[in-house]
C-alpha cells in the first residue's frame, strides 16, 4: 500500500479503495485516507469518552483515538473477526485509527460506478455516501468525515470561525458548489450565507454541478455571467472533484471560472493532483474561514 494511490493520474475520475469487514458486512474507504493497517495493540481507556471510541493507543510516539466500527454501525452482539484490524487514516487534518474485523482486498474503480443511496433507505442520518456493485455483492462507501464530526463536533465546519471575520457585506456573486454530503451542503449553505454569499447553488455530484454548467454554455450567452465561481469536494459519486475541474478547465467556455477545491483530502502528498488539473486553489476542510477569504480574492 507505499503507493497509496498517488501514483494514479489526476483528474481521471478513479479511485482506489479498501475494503473492509464489519460483522460480515463490506464497506469501503478511501485508499487515499489511509496511512497503514496494523494488527490491534492495546487500548487505553479514557473516561467519559464518546460511546464510539474504545480508547486511545499510541503508534510511533503518536497518541490516536481508536473507533470501534461496530459501535459506529449500531451492530449490537456480533461476534469480532479473530483477523480484526486497525485501519489508520487522516483527512480533515487529523489521523484516527478505525477498528474494522478485517481488510481483504483493493478495488481500483471509476467514481461514475457509484451509486448515490436512496433516500428510501439510507435516512436522513445515514453514514453511507455511496454502494459499490462488486462481483455480485455490494460495498458501502461510508461518510468518514461525518462519523468523525459525529464524535467531536468541533472537527467540523463552523459558522462562529466566519463570524470572527467581522461584519460582512452581502454579495450578488454567484457560487457553484458541488459536495455530495448532505450535512456539509447545509454548513456550507450556512457559512456561505454568513460570509455575505446569498446566491449559492449547490449539486450532489460532479457530474450534475458539469452538466449545469455546460448547459450554460451551450446557451451561448457568457457563463461568468451567471456563475463567478465554482467550489468541489473530490470525492463524490459519478464524478469526482479533480476530474470537475479538468473538464471546466478542458471547456473553451468555461476555462476562466475560478475553481477552488474544498476537501478533506488536501495534503502536502496530494496538493500536485489539483494543481496538474488547473485549480486555483485547494482548501483543507473545515478551514472554512480560509475558504471564505480565497473565494473573497477570486471572485472580485
Amino acid at each position: 500500500m507505499e503507493h497509496k494511490g498517488i501514483l494514479l493520474e489526476s483528474g481521471t475520475n478513479e479511485l482506489e479503495i479498501v475494503e473492509f469487514e464489519v460483522a460480515n458486512n463490506k464497506f469501503g474507504i478511501n485508499v487515499i485516507k489511509v496511512k497503514e493497517i496494523i494488527q490491534p495493540i492495546q487500548v487505553t481507556f479514557i473516561p467519559h469518552a464518546h460511546p464510539h471510541v474504545e480508547g486511545i493507543i499510541q503508534l510511533r510516539g503518536e497518541v490516536l483515538p481508536v473507533v470501534d466500527m461496530l459501535r459506529v454501525l449500531g451492530i449490537e452482539n456480533a461476534v469480532r473477526n479473530p483477523q480484526q484490524k486497525y485501519i489508520v487514516a487522516e483527512f480533515n487534518k487529523q489521523r484516527v485509527v478505525f477498528h474494522v474485523d478485517n481488510v481483504t482486498q483493493i478495488h481500483r474503480i471509476s467514481w461514475n460506478q457509484i451509486e448515490k443511496p436512496s433516500d428510501m433507505y439510507q435516512g436522513g442520518t445515514s453514514q453511507v455516501i455511496g454502494v459499490i456493485k462488486q462481483n455480485e455483492q455490494m460495498i458501502l462507501l461510508l461518510d468518514f468525515e461525518k462519523i468523525m464530526v459525529d464524535i467531536n463536533p468541533d472537527s467540523g465546519i463552523s459558522v462562529d470561525s466566519v463570524k470572527k471575520l467581522g461584519k460582512r457585506d452581502r454579495s450578488e456573486k454567484r457560487i457553484l458548489i458541488a459536495e455530495d454530503s448532505p450535512l456539509l451542503r447545509k454548513l456550507l449553505f450556512d457559512t456561505m450565507n454568513e460570509a455575505g454569499y446569498v446566491n449559492v447553488e449547490f449539486f450532489e455530484n460532479g457530474r450534475d454541478a458539469y452538466d449545469y454548467l455546460e448547459s450554460l454554455a451551450k446557451s451561448g450567452n457568457d457563463v461568468t455571467e451567471h456563475i463567478q465561481l465554482v467550489v468541489t469536494d473530490i470525492e463524490m459519486p459519478q464524478m469526482d472533484g479533480h476530474h470537475l475541474t479538468r473538464k471546466i478547465k478542458e471547456h473553451p467556455d468555461l476555462q476562466k471560472l475560478p475553481v477552488i477545491i474544498f476537501s478533506s483530502l488536501i495534503t502536502d502528498d496530494l496538493r500536485h493532483k489539483g494543481d496538474q488539473v488547473g485549480a486555483e486553489d485547494q482548501i483543507s476542510k473545515p478551514e472554512i474561514a480560509e475558504l471564505i477569504l480565497r473565494v473573497d480574492q477570486l471572485i472580485l
